[in-house]
């Protein structure tokens, strides 16, 4: 799949600049001098790095920023700000709204490739997070007052898939007691029912686990993900 940039700003000679550094790295560029025709592009295409240029008419890259994220298929695009500010308050500003990264006028072209770069190393980062693996453990899940013993059918850094009562609502959260192996203690934290399948199947977002325990998790199931993800390039080839 070929790699798609986003930049968006009202400098035409600064997104010409852009877009050639990209296009030299294999990249295929939709540059926009008008930021209004952007709002259309985030919600109809995936692309794999956006640059947005801090100030410019509105929406400015600020609200474009907030767009993305707030929902559609780029919530997860790394957004790197291209930006004169250097202030605190732009700083703050622009990572608030879901900013990734900014990169200071006048653009250094090594800086510049650097963090788009950088950016590839997020997109990896988050198709690990999602990416979802053949598990079957034992999972102990609690609703209101009572407890159930299920079994997960697959799982990932931010969610699994679960065999278990089919009369729990979506949205309901759950106590979660999960048994990786026989003998190992349980990893616990707090998820959300986030999609009912089948009759007694439950898609579980983990929601609430603290960082040692999502440490735990992330040790058990990042040699299967990337034994996975291995695989698959290989069959791919």
């Amino acid at each position: 799949m070929q790699r798609r940039a986003l930049i968006v700003d009202d400098e035409p000679a600064l997104c010409d600049f852009i877009q050639s550094m990209l296009g030299s790295t294999g990249m295929s560029v939709l540059s926009l001098t008008n930021s209004k025709e952007a709002e259309s592009s985030l919600r109809d295409e995936k692309f794999t790095v956006a640059l947005f240029d801090l100030r410019m008419p509105a929406p400015d890259g600020i609200e474009l920023t907030r767009q993305a994220r707030a929902s559609g298929i780029n919530q997860m695009t790394p957004i790197i700000l291209v930006s004169d500010d250097q202030s605190n308050a732009a700083v703050s500003q622009g990572f608030a709204a879901g900013a990734s990264f900014f990169l200071y006028k006048p653009i250094d072209k090594a800086r510049l490739l650097k963090l788009v770069r950088a950016t590839q190393g997020v997109i990896e980062h988050e198709r690990r997070r999602f990416r979802r693996v053949s598990q079957r453990s034992k999972v102990l899940l609690g609703f209101d007052k009572r407890e159930c013993e299920c079994e997960t059918i697959d799982m990932s850094l931010n969610g699994m898939l679960v065999a278990g009562p089919g009369d729990v609502l979506t949205g309901s959260v759950v106590r979660v007691n999960l048994y990786l192996t026989p003998g190992m203690k349980p990893i616990v934290g707090t998820g959300i029912v986030v999609r009912v399948l089948g009759g007694n199947q439950m898609g579980i977002q983990l929601s609430q686990f603290t960082t040692a325990e999502s440490g735990r998790l992330q040790d058990f199931l990042l040699p299967l993900i990337l034994k996975e993800g291995l695989e698959a390039n290989v069959v791919n080839v």
